[in-house]
C-alpha cells in the first residue's frame, strides 16, 4: 500500500450498515482518499503483491487440507466498469488460485432448473478466490424489475440467497459481494464513447440502452436486494465508480482486507526440513551417466 494513498479504512467506510440507503451514496465520491487518478494506478501497483501474497497463501494452506476460500461477486450497471475490475485488480493474481465466472442470460436448460442450480458448481473449491462477473443477483434484479418472474418468487429468492450463502459460509468460503455505484450521467458517457471507436462497437449492446431506461426500477431493485441479504457471513460494499481508478483501488483494498480477516498462514512442512536440505546438498553433483 502506498504511503498516505488511504487516509481512513475503506473497507470500513464502504460496507453496508443497517441505515443504508443507496440515495444517499455519491457515485462521484473517493471516500477513504483524498488522492487523484496519478497516485490510484500507483496504489494499484504497490499493493498487487500485498494481494497476491495473501492468495498464495491461502492456496498454500488448501493443499495441506484447509477449506478456506474466499468468493468475490460483482454487480452493476451495465458499463460500471466491472471489466476494468477483472483486467486490473484480479488479473494480476496467480491464475492457478483464480476462478472466474461470467454469468449470462440462463440457457434453456438452466431455465428448468431453481436459479441456484448453475451457480453452485461455481462456488471455488478450497484456497481459490472465485469472482463472480454478474451473479445470482441478476435473478431479483432484472428478474424483478422486467418481470420475468411473479413477486412471490422474487421474495423466496431473497431468502434462498441467504440460506445458500449461510450454506457455502459455513462450508469455508467467506461471501463478498461488491456493487459498482454509478450515476446514469456517466453511463451515458460510457455508452457513447463505445459509438465513437469502432474498436469498442462489439462492447455496445443496444438493450443495454433498454435497461438504462429503468435506472429508477434497478436502483429500487439494487436496494431492497442489499437491505434482505447483507448479513455478517456475506457483506455488502457499495464502491462509488464514477472514478475507475478509484473503484479499482477501492476494491483491491477491500478483497485484501475480507482475505487479512480470513488470516491464511503458511502451513507447516508435514516432512523434516533439515532431512530434506542434507538430501538435496547430496545430490548437487547428478550427472547423466558416462
Amino acid at each position: 500500500m502506498t504511503k498516505h494513498f488511504w487516509t481512513d479504512d475503506v473497507s470500513a467506510l464502504l460496507r453496508v450498515g443497517p441505515d443504508f440507503d443507496l440515495r444517499r451514496v455519491d457515485p462521484s465520491s473517493t471516500p477513504g482518499t483524498a488522492a487523484d487518478k496519478r497516485a490510484g494506478a500507483t496504489e494499484l501497483a504497490a499493493s498487487a503483491q500485498e494481494l497476491r501474497g495473501l492468495q498464495e497463501k491461502l492456496f498454500a494452506q488448501s493443499r495441506l487440507g484447509a477449506e478456506d476460500r474466499l468468493l468475490v461477486v460483482l454487480q452493476a450497471m451495465d458499463a460500471a466498469g466491472k471489466g476494468g475490475i477483472v483486467n486490473h485488480v484480479f488479473a494480476q493474481l496467480e491464475p492457478y488460485g483464480l476462478a472466474l465466472t461470467a454469468f449470462k442470460s440462463p440457457t434453456p436448460e438452466e431455465r428448468t432448473h431453481d436459479f441456484l442450480w448453475r451457480v453452485e458448481p461455481r462456488v471455488p473449491g478450497p484456497g481459490v478466490i472465485g469472482l463472480f462477473d454478474r451473479s445470482h443477483y441478476e435473478d431479483v434484479l432484472i428478474q424483478r424489475v422486467r418481470a420475468f418472474a411473479p413477486p412471490e418468487e422474487i421474495e423466496r429468492r431473497y431468502g434462498a440467497i441467504v440460506d445458500f450463502e449461510r450454506r457455502i459460509a459455513d462450508a469455508g468460503v467467506r461471501v463478498v459481494k461488491i456493487m459498482l455505484h454509478i450515476s446514469p450521467e456517466e453511463q451515458a458517457a460510457r455508452l457513447l464513447s463505445r459509438l465513437d471507436d469502432p474498436e469498442k462497437y462489439w462492447k455496445y449492446n443496444p438493450g443495454d440502452v433498454d435497461e438504462r431506461l429503468l435506472w429508477p426500477d434497478y436502483m429500487d431493485a439494487f436496494g431492497i436486494a442489499i437491505e434482505r441479504t447483507n448479513v455478517e457471513h456475506a457483506p455488502w460494499y457499495v464502491v462509488p465508480a464514477n472514478a475507475k481508478w478509484y473503484a479499482r483501488a477501492a476494491v483491491q483494498r477491500i478483497v485484501i482486507s475480507e482475505l487479512h480477516r480470513m488470516a491464511p498462514e503458511w502451513p507447516q512442512p508435514d516432512f523434516d526440513v533439515a532431512v530434506e536440505r542434507a538430501r538435496i546438498e547430496d545430490s548437487i553433483d547428478l550427472r547423466w551417466p558416462a
